[in-house]
């Protein structure tokens, strides 16, 4: 099958044949229609990954699937081949990933059926970004009319945790550049985002809007000790990128470090807001499994949202 692949890190992912994998006994073999990128694949080509994870070449990236179920492993009840699904490879090891033509998975987490009026490319871009939007958020807890401050609003986390903030009926400040980055934020959802340019003088904006400090904090991006600075007293921040108890001793705010775990009832409940309309998937480019390479450069280049791969 044809695959994106590393040969050894840090190297450059090319798209190369490798053998079609095997359901093992518990295991779903899932012909992938639709995959995406996400932040540990870029981590994992530039060698970052290395110290936590085992890695087995040829390493085959991607985590998010979409596709439909072709066989199964020994022992699988509760699926059927045919049967239209999405998810997240959760395995102890990278290597065995979904952007390929086939990929194997857990039958018992990281996948659940894909409903009707979910369309494939967007349940191929849901469920790492989703389930960390929705972990970060359950972390923090913001209650209505709270001040919540989420920090990479324009990620694919970021950009899925304004929607369901603004859902949830917080008072969301998104920080983005001026331009394009802000009418993509403030695009998003048809409740109030207010957007503060993260390049200038952060403090200011923030206070601007909410004097006595943020209520919680999604950290996603930047410098998250200068975030926690502008809590209130007793604030809450959700970190997904390692930021500790630790790093803002001093400040009486808590901090949640996130290790999001998309399980069926998470993917689940992400797919029924995709289709009643709360949620929306969005995928602002979408490139064939042949231009994976040209799909890392331009999510290194900060295209906003979700960059989706067609695997079929």
């Amino acid at each position: 099958m044809r695959a994106v692949t590393l040969e050894s890190v840090p190297s450059a992912p090319a798209v190369t044949e490798v053998d079609t994998p095997r359901p093992e006994a518990g295991e779903l073999l899932v012909k992938v229609a639709a995959a995406s990128l996400n932040g540990i694949d870029v981590a994992t080509a530039a060698g970052y990954t290395q110290a936590f994870m085992e890695h087995r070449y040829p390493l085959v990236l991607g985590q998010d699937f979409a596709g439909t179920v072709e066989a199964l492993g020994e022992g699988v009840e509760g699926f059927a081949a045919g049967d239209a699904v999405f998810g997240v490879v959760l395995k102890p090891y990278l290597g065995a990933g979904s952007l390929a033509q086939h990929v194997t998975v857990p039958a018992a987490y990281g996948v659940a059926r894909i409903p009707a009026g979910l369309k494939t490319g967007d349940a191929g871009a849901l469920g790492v970004a989703g389930a960390t939007a929705v972990v970060s958020l359950d972390a923090v807890a913001p209650g209505g009319g709270e001040t919540l401050l989420i920090s990479g609003a324009c990620g694919g986390v970021g950009s899925l945790a304004v929607q369901l903030a603004a859902a949830r009926g917080a008072k969301v400040i998104a920080t983005a550049r001026p331009g394009a980055q802000t009418d993509f934020v403030t695009g998003l959802t048809g409740a109030e985002v207010h957007v503060v340019d993260f390049t200038g003088d952060l403090e200011r904006q923030v206070r601007a809007i909410a004097p006595d400090g943020v209520d919680a904090v999604l950290h996603l991006a930047g410098d998250g000790a200068q975030l926690a600075t502008l809590l209130r007293p007793g604030g809450q921040l959700a970190s997904t990128t390692g930021l500790t108890q630790d790093d803002v001793k001093g400040h009486d705010v808590t901090v949640h470090t996130i290790m999001a775990n998309p399980d069926a009832q998470i993917l689940t409940s992400l797919a029924e807001q995709v289709v009643s309309g709360v949620l929306r998937v969005p995928v602002t480019a979408t490139y064939p499994l042949e231009q994976a390479p040209e799909a890392f450069a331009a999510f290194g280049a900060g295209t906003p949202g979700k960059i989706a791969i067609t695997c079929s």
